[in-house]
């Protein structure tokens, strides 16, 4: 949540926090602000996009090469031009930008007008930056240190930077639980709550841990714990391309991603599946192979669409190496004190490696004795440097606030984890390993098949946009699929769509179908396929319209569906990779009809680093 901006160097500093804005505005588009530092601080911040913001700057001299930048997600206090960060001190030669949320703010607000202050916004983040000042003028102290003692007496989690009139060329950044990034250029330097800002400028960043202060003064760079202690900033290179972050002649990073799946599938699956050798290789499965092989139970924790891959792994890795798997939603795992033992392994899934409530069950599991295995989509994200081991997705940055290429790649990557186990325990045979070996490597071309033929789901898309509920079912491997088209609906055009088990539809889900209720099923020809076909019967007797998924050449249901959409035959346990493809589509072209923004939903942001 919230994007976070800083810059101090040779350069005009408001195109770079403007630019660096919008490649983060996907974290938050409720308001937007500046603050620039040219012998005063100047601070303009407006209700709305970074284009609001924009418009609010021009006509005035801006010039500054120190400044940092703001888009919110709001938390305390409605989106509106006081909330909107950045917040400054009372004598209005502090100002603070924030990302997370002060737990305690309530508490120290109460200490803090005692002392005399007054604030201007319903926001925890104002009070940060006050007890900062307090602090700094009872202490006598540098900004540095006075930064320091204010978040050794906050509780919560949060990346700041903070820019100070006094202190000339200095920025002073920290960060518990919520990610920042520092790019280090040639005389320059980048804060960033990701490195898609950064990455035009310099591909050389060192990422924040937790509880660590970052000063940046007089052209260097020194890191600190919050204890005081000194650390070394380990330098790394991005993985990652301008080209990346663009949408690519796309009008939307949504589509864009959507047919990106081919590559991203098979980056996912380069340098670790062999098809024609019949090799598959993970490393970080390798690294704890035997802890996995002896594994009591596995346990996956994630949240929205990492919930939904975990479901479909849940289903592969207990059919094809008979583990028992748990799928736990990451929020209520946390809080329900779940039974954790020290044979158990954790696999943690998010795409971006810093979602809050999945962070807080990887601790609460390793604090247990269990193994922390990480799915993640950024290098040196949070969640990866908290697990024991993992994999990382390869998927490419993925910009659009609906997940989508992130959770094919997931689904493949929990897909060749459940064939290692299943080959190495000897729970499959060499024959049906080499068939789902070949039939994976065959996804990204098979993938490529189905985009060729999305106009046909424009189509149907035009026959649906004005519904008010769409119901999504499926069976075996395609439940979870179904509840992630329900979701992808659900997000970007806003109309209310549920998933479920096509079996229970009879236990409730059935009095809603009428001739305004479209039903849309993942029918595909496997091993429940005469059920789904009289699950259809089912609401087509009650006069329901129905959107079928169905396999090639299927011309039975085809001819029984009001609208349908083919995808290539494959074995059971791969079909969601194919069966989501149209219903990501069919969910875009949905959004677009509607009017809606479908890269900035509203009320959603892509990486929900706060509880």
């Amino acid at each position: 949540m919230c994007g976070i901006v800083g810059y101090v160097g040779k350069r005009d500093a408001l195109p770079v926090i403007i630019k660096g804005l919008k490649r983060l505005e996907y974290r938050g588009y409720d308001s937007a602000g500046v603050a620039l530092l040219n012998g005063s601080l100047e601070v303009t911040k407006k209700k709305g996009k970074v284009s609001d913001l924009e418009k609010a700057l021009e006509g005035k001299e801006h010039k500054a090469t120190i400044g940092i930048g703001h888009t919110r997600w709001a938390t305390h206090g409605e989106p509106n031009d006081k909330n909107a960060h950045p917040h400054s001190s009372s004598d209005g030669k502090l100002v603070i930008i924030h990302n997370g949320i002060i737990e305690n703010y309530a508490s120290l607000k109460k200490e803090l007008e005692k002392s005399g202050h007054s604030f201007s916004s319903d926001t925890d983040s104002e009070v940060l930056i006050h007890l900062i000042e307090e602090i700094k003028k009872q202490n006598k102290c540098s900004t540095e240190e006075a930064v320091r003692l204010a978040l050794n007496e906050v509780v919560g989690a949060y990346a700041i930077v903070v820019l100070s009139a006094d202190d000339g060329r200095q920025l002073v950044a920290a960060r518990k639980g919520s990610p920042l990034v520092i790019g280090i250029g040639n005389g320059e330097f980048f804060i960033a709550s990701d490195a898609t800002p950064i990455i035009e400028y310099t591909n050389n960043v060192t990422y924040l841990n937790d509880q660590e202060i970052a000063v940046i003064k007089d052209g260097k760079l020194s890191v600190k714990t919050l204890s005081n202690v000194t650390k070394n900033p380990f330098i790394q290179k991005l993985e990652m391309d301008l080209e990346d972050i663009e949408k690519g002649g796309y009008p939307h990073f949504m589509l864009k991603e959507i047919f990106e799946q081919p590559k991203s599938i098979f980056d996912t699956m380069r340098g670790r599946l062999l098809s024609k050798t019949g090799q598959l290789a993970i490393n970080g499965i390798e690294q704890y192979l035997n802890r996995f092989l002896n594994a009591d139970r596995i346990i996956m924790v994630g949240c929205g669409t990492s919930w939904h891959a975990g479901l479909i792994g849940e289903y592969l890795i207990e059919e094809l190496s008979r583990i028992p798997v748990e799928v736990e939603y990451a929020s209520e795992f946390r809080y329900r004190n779940p039974v954790i033992r020290d044979t158990d392994i954790v696999i943690a899934i998010s795409q971006s490696g810093e979602t809050a409530d999945t962070l807080a069950a990887i601790e609460l599991a390793k604090s247990k004795g269990a193994l922390i295995f990480g799915v993640c989509n950024v290098v040196g994200s949070s969640i990866a440097r908290a697990s024991h081991g993992g994999a990382y997705i390869h998927a490419g940055p993925e910009i659009g606030v609906a997940s989508t290429k992130a959770f094919t790649s997931q689904v493949t990557i929990l897909t060749m984890i459940a064939l290692v186990l299943g080959i190495k325990k000897g729970t499959i045979s060499v024959s049906r390993f080499q068939e789902l070996l070949i039939a994976l490597d065959s996804i990204p071309g098979k993938v490529e098949s189905i985009l060729a033929n999305a106009d046909q789901i424009l189509e149907i898309a035009k026959s649906f946009y004005k519904a008010s509920n769409i119901l999504y079912l499926g069976r075996g491997f395609n439940f979870p699929v179904a509840l992630e088209g329900a979701l992808k609906l659900k997000e970007i055009s806003y109309i209310h769509a549920e998933g479920y088990p096509a079996a229970e539809m009879k236990h409730g889900p059935i009095a809603l179908i009428d001739e305004d209720m479209p039903v849309v099923f993942i029918a595909t020809k496997d091993g429940s396929y005469e059920k789904i076909v009289s699950n259809i019967q089912e609401v087509k007797a009650r006069k329901g319209k129905v959107i079928a998924i169905v396999t090639e050449g299927d011309a039975e249901l085809k001819e029984m569906a009001d609208f349908s959409f083919e995808i290539p035959s494959i074995p059971d346990p791969l079909v969601p990779l194919l069966a989501v493809i149209p219903l990501q589509l069919l969910s875009y072209h949905i959004a677009i009809l509607r009017g809606c923004n479908v890269d900035q939903p509203r009320n959603l942001a892509k990486s929900v680093t706060v509880e």
